[in-house]
């Protein structure tokens, strides 16, 4: 059985039998932990593990983990500090700046890795336009060269430990003052404005980025549809003039960004249309179920299976990170920082 386009969530911390059903399900490809199915390490490797044994090859295992305000696993985690934190050091310090992203990046790898998580969705490079709340201190920094050599860093940290980066939100969701949660932001830039935006990605690019989130934000003077149902944005943009390969993830697809564009069906039909390699559906298992039951994806693309695939985490699960000296003085740089979010983010998503 091959790895399927959908990415489901489950309710708790433990997987009950309809759960057990979905995940079974051939559309199913990969599964994202949220807050609520975390109660302490073991209990989250546990479930991990679960999960991987019900499938050949392995469903793959995805969380939201960035630092600061979105960090999913916190108590038996490190306190991982906000992009902003380690923007404004790269600001004053630029080597010092870079070796803390790269080290945050390693320390957060390293510790998902060891309970059995693949990948984190992380960076964030959007800019900091100083006008979005959902992203505020999830950004480097305004400056894009900035985000982009941070970008780079932190792909560079996950990458030694074994784990694919993820960059979002593309091309950029920085600029608008709507949140795409909650509403459908609307840019009315023209492409030629869009360039500081686009700068992360292409850096990240020409360092072999694994993945890439597309976001619900619409480009009026590029398409109609947001980016993440796009085709000109995911096929002629991001894979043709970027010359992108790996795998692209639309973000939840019941965010009300997407929604605004047909119910849950369509939705993921204009995705997958687009190119999307991963249709994420979270925190509604109603239409998961309405999904699996009726959506019929485009035909079988052995390249996007591949793109899948690489996802995975490589190498030798760390175990015993404790007893790990380069662990312990990773994680005594950050505590030095100062981690404490500012304020907490009001619902679950990526």
């Amino acid at each position: 059985m091959s790895l399927g386009p959908l990415m489901v969530d489950l309710p708790g911390t433990e997987l009950g039998a309809e759960d057990r059903a979905v995940l079974a399900h051939p559309l199913v490809g990969s599964v994202i932990l949220f807050a609520r199915n975390y109660r302490d390490p073991a209990q989250v490797a546990a479930l991990t593990a679960e999960i991987r044994m019900l499938r050949s090859p392995a469903l793959l295992v995805a969380v939201d983990h960035e630092g600061g305000r979105v960090q999913r696993f916190r108590s038996g985690f490190t306190r991982l500090p906000a992009a902003r934190t380690i923007g404004r050091i790269y600001a004053s310090d630029r080597r010092e700046g870079l070796a803390l992203c790269q080290l945050a990046a390693w320390v957060m790898a390293a510790e998902l890795r060891a309970v059995g998580v693949d990948f984190s969705f992380a960076p964030c490079v959007d800019l900091d336009y100083g006008v979005n709340e959902a992203i505020g201190d999830r950004a480097f920094s305004a400056s894009a060269d900035a985000v982009g050599a941070l970008g780079v860093a932190y792909a560079a940290g996950m990458r030694a430990a074994g784990m694919a980066a993820t960059a979002k939100h593309f091309p950029g969701h920085g600029a608008v003052v709507a949140d795409s949660h909650v509403a459908l932001p609307v840019d009315r830039r023209e492409f030629a404005d869009l360039e500081p935006d686009l700068r992360p990605y292409r850096l990240l690019i020409e360092n072999h980025l694994s993945a890439i989130m597309a976001a619900h934000v619409v480009f009026a003077q590029i398409d109609a549809r947001p980016a993440s149902l796009s085709p000109r944005w995911i096929n002629d943009i991001l894979r043709g003039s970027l010359k992108f390969h790996g795998c692209v993830f639309a973000d939840d697809l019941t965010m009300a960004g997407a929604a605004a564009c047909g119910d849950i069906l369509e939705r993921a039909r204009l995705a997958d249309a687009a190119g999307c390699d991963v249709l994420p559906i979270c925190n509604d298992r109603a239409a998961v179920l309405q999904v699996l039951d009726h959506f019929k994806p485009s035909i079988h693309n052995p390249a996007s299976q591949a793109r899948l695939v690489r996802m995975r985490a490589r190498g030798e699960m760390p175990a015993g990170l404790a007893d790990d000296p380069q662990w312990r003085d990773a994680v005594a740089r950050l505590a030095a920082l100062d981690a404490a979010p500012p304020f907490a983010l009001t619902k679950e998503s990526v």
